[in-house]
């Protein structure tokens, strides 16, 4: 075992032992059940306290004291993940551990959701809305048995409503938000409004439908718009505009052991592009025109989810979904006239779709009545057809010309998982997943986990497991050449293979004063090998860049959440400190990057407040986002890498909500980002090899700075 392995198990073991003696000191007054019911990574719905794995669980009132819209408005405050938006393709991204969206999966209600080119990794988090969420529940680390390829540094499952405990529930909200310090009611600023209707027609029928329109005007920041005519720079937005509309129907069926439901969603975007460069036409002797090149980017996605849970043979329990979806972006160019305000020479094409059928299933129960062990069979099927224009630069034939592309990968996957009650406090959860693959060669991942109860109320997990990540879309079939440029994909690509260990230890305890305390310690190792990056292979004539498995990535964490709740007051205090090493190399040049150790720490807090006599909620979030450094190649000499660094920087939010006519009319002001961010500086300084390069300064833009909402709902029930 290496140095850096044996040190992190010590400090993990440690960290554990000491954990554990402290709370063995504490004077428990009670304990109570932890009334959180998950479902992720489970056989069935269960309290988190039987949960094998170490969930962790984001709650409705958090996501509404946030006043969130979307998931990147929730994850903004999550430790160990990090939200990194772009102004100019309006997406927002998530990396888990330093490793990006390519590693994490995300579910609504256990159904990988389709993206551009992918199923569940790589999602703009700024699409996915969360008006009908009940809660979002997360697993850190190797879910590739319960979940699939590419799950390997977490999964994230939206878990959204499917009844109700009124006969007619409606609800219709407003939100007017600032963009910094901008804000008109119609040209400025952020617009959301939305409706849900949900209605139990019988005892055992449900149905609710909602819709949510999120108009982002963009950030001017000092520049003029759409249809400012000059040509001196400062046409367009910072950050582009864009119009949401999401439309939701679940329909949902129960009686005694038999649940059915199915969900249809539609979302549609809109990012419009205005072109700084201003192009001035001569008419003499008619006055001169002025237009620019502009261009939109409509997104569409349709999501079909059926889902059946019942009994087989009366004693069998079988869980099976399947889902259609489909995803499509198109580019729609056009010349813009700015004094007429009129479009002309319109062309519209697809850029980038994604077309998914995808089913999973589960039987369990093989064992009747029996309490001490059960056993889980299962099943995966992933249809996936990709399409890329040639303009997006993933084309590619035999003869290297520039063609658009399709493509269909394929994967049927089986697993088996088995849940072992050894004693009433030690359970034991080893699972397997086979794949069969189309496009790779078939893959495998295991796990195991284990749970032990201490005495005075602790938790003991352990759990580690082996997941892979297959090669997406762009890594396969990227064909960028020209003169200055050659950048290849690269079809002969294998699986990135990864493993992760992780210890865990929690308590909640209760006391005869209303007081409770809440103490989790989490340590956790990660290695990820033949890791995808793109290579410098040749020099000459130019050079010549290709995806090829090279890399090895390595990643240790220790965490600590912790929670008081008295009474009305709730506060809760996280930290992480996280070491990342990973080695880059040029490939034909023969140079590697330092592998050493690079490390960061992370902070977030939340305060909440309810004052009862005036039926008012008073939140507030913070997170502290420690500086990162990671190795890259220096853009002066291939030869060689630079050590790149982003600073720190805070992020708080704080939000007042209040209540009127027993619950009818809520009124919720708030801000976010109140410490005023909106870049941050990144530097590099030489790295390996002896380059005298001099170090370079950048800015990175994380936010457009302190914004203000209003928001106002009426809720009807009976």
């Amino acid at each position: 075992m290496s140095g850096n392995k044996l040190a992190i198990l010590i400090s993990g073991i440690t960290c554990f032992v000491t954990f554990s003696q402290e709370i063995q000191n504490d004077s428990v007054i009670k304990q109570q059940e932890i009334e959180n019911v998950v479902i992720t990574g489970q056989f069935e719905p269960q309290s988190i306290k039987k949960s094998v794995y170490n969930v962790k669980v984001i709650s409705k009132d958090d996501i509404q004291n946030l006043a969130a819209n979307n998931l990147g408005d929730v994850l903004n405050q999550y430790l160990n993940i990090t939200v990194t938006p772009n102004g100019q393709s309006g997406r927002s991204t998530i990396s888990l551990f330093g490793l990006d969206a390519q590693y994490f999966k995300i579910l609504i209600d256990n159904i990988p959701l389709v993206t551009d080119t992918g199923l569940g990794n790589e999602v703009d988090l700024t699409q996915i809305n969360l008006d009908d969420v009940e809660q979002i529940e997360i697993i850190e680390g190797a879910m590739g048995v319960t979940h699939g390829a590419n799950a390997v540094s977490g999964i994230l499952n939206i878990i959204t409503k499917k009844n109700s405990k009124y006969q007619w529930e409606i609800s219709a909200s407003l939100q007017e938000e600032t963009v910094g310090n901008e804000f008109e009611l119609f040209d400025e600023g952020r617009h959301i409004q939305n409706l849900k209707i949900a209605h139990n027609i019988s005892d055992n029928w449900f149905v609710s439908v909602g819709a949510n329109r999120n108009d982002f005007k963009g950030y001017f920041n000092g520049k003029q718009g759409k249809d400012y005519w000059q040509n001196d720079g400062k046409r367009g937005v910072d950050w582009l505009p864009k119009e949401q509309l999401t439309t939701t129907a679940t329909i949902g069926y129960q009686k005694k052991q038999s649940r059915l439901f199915y969900k249809f969603d539609y979302f549609n975007e809109t990012v419009d592009y205005y072109n700084p460069i201003v192009v001035p036409v001569n008419n003499y002797p008619f006055p001169t025109t002025y237009y620019s090149n502009d261009k939109r980017l409509p997104t569409n996605r349709f999501y079909h989810h059926i889902n059946y849970y019942g009994t087989l043979f009366s004693d069998l329990i079988f869980n099976i979904s399947a889902s259609h979806q489909k995803q499509q972006r198109e580019e729609e160019k056009f010349n813009y006239y700015l004094l007429e305000r009129e479009e002309r020479n319109n062309i519209k094409e697809v850029f980038h779709s994604n077309e998914v059928f995808y089913s999973t299933g589960t039987v369990t129960n093989f064992i009747k009545n029996n309490d001490k062990f059960d056993f889980q069979l299962g099943y995966e099927l992933v249809n996936e057809n990709s399409f890329a224009d040639a303009t997006s630069g993933m084309f590619r034939d035999d003869e290297q010309q520039a063609v658009n592309i399709r493509k269909r990968i394929e994967n049927y996957d089986i697993f088996a998982i088995s849940e072992v009650h050894l004693t009433d406090r030690f359970s034991l959860r080893p699972g397997f997943r086979y794949s069969f693959q189309s496009q790779f060669d078939n893959q495998h991942a295991y796990s195991v986990a284990a749970r032990y109860l201490l005495n005075y109320g602790l938790e003991a997990r352990l759990s580690g497991g082996k997941s892979f990540r297959t090669p997406n879309f762009s890594e396969l079939y990227t064909y960028f050449v020209d003169s200055n440029h050659n950048v290849q994909g690269n079809q002969a690509l294998t699986p990135e293979q990864s493993t992760y260990f992780e210890i865990n230890a929690k308590k909640t305890t209760y006391f005869d004063s209303d007081l409770s305390l809440y103490n989790s310690l989490t340590s956790g190792y990660m290695e990820v090998n033949d890791k995808i990056s793109m290579l410098l292979i040749s020099s000459n004539p130019i050079q010549q860049f290709q995806y090829i498995n090279v890399n090895n990535y390595k990643m240790w964490n220790l965490s600590t959440d912790n929670s008081i709740r008295y009474q009305d007051f709730n506060f809760s205090a996280g930290l992480a400190f996280i070491g990342i090493s990973q080695q880059l190399g040029t490939g034909a040049l023969g140079t590697n990057s330092d592998d050493k150790f690079l490390y960061t720490f992370n902070i977030n807090t939340a305060a909440s407040y309810n004052i009862q006599k005036w039926n008012t909620m008073i939140s507030v979030y913070f997170k502290h986002n420690g500086k990162v450094q990671q190795f890259t190649g220096d853009i002066n000499d291939a030869s060689q890498f630079v050590l790149s660094e982003i600073e720190s920087y805070n992020w708080l939010d704080a939000s007042v909500k209040k209540v009127f006519m027993d619950g009818k009319i809520e009124l919720m002001a708030g801000a976010r980002n109140l410490l005023n961010i909106t870049e941050v500086q990144s530097t590099t300084a030489p790295g390996v090899g002896g380059n005298a390069h001099a170090g370079s300064i950048s800015n990175m833009m994380l936010g457009y700075g302190r914004s203000y909402f209003l928001k106002l709902t009426y809720n009807l029930n009976f």
